[in-house]
């Protein structure tokens, strides 16, 4: 399911872990796990079967857990689910942004930050943030800017 196509289903996969082991199979380096089952129809229970059937076929891929992380159990349960990363929304944890990449850094998470806008690219690198995703999809506007990413 997709927030910003609201009805619309691209794809459905009764099994997290199969779609997860098919993508490392063909390439890809991370995969990204949403666990948030009113919005994207995933939970916790699929981020671990991702995790596992990775770790089968490869060393190197990264499990990341795709949530609205909005309080620090959620990354205990990402780092026991096996999660190798968490994504932190930049306009969501606002000031609370440091506190979240260093509770992940300290557990042991690699974190992504996402961003919408110049002033949450800057917030991100003021907190010494190593990854940062840019979002062409205004949330608040629940609208594309199709050249954000490269104008950040």
């Amino acid at each position: 399911r997709s927030l910003s196509r609201p009805g619309e289903t691209f794809a459905r996969y009764d099994d997290a872990s199969m779609v997860a082991e098919a993508m490392v199979s063909l390439g890809a380096d991370a995969v990204f796990v949403n666990v948030d089952y009113s919005s994207y129809g995933g939970d916790i229970s699929e981020l671990r079967s991702a995790v596992k059937a990775v770790r089968k076929i490869s060393d190197n891929a990264a499990v990341v857990m795709k949530d609205i992380i909005v309080d620090e159990i959620q990354l205990g349960l990402a780092k026991d689910a096996g999660a190798d990363g968490v994504i932190l929304i930049a306009s969501v944890l606002g000031p609370a942004l440091d506190n979240f990449l260093n509770l992940a850094t300290i557990i042991g998470l690699e974190t992504i930050v996402e961003c919408h806008t110049r002033n949450e690219v800057t917030a991100a690198l003021d907190s010494l943030a190593q990854n940062i995703m840019v979002s062409n999809y205004d949330r608040i506007a629940q609208c594309y800017h199709p050249e954000q990413a490269v104008k950040l």
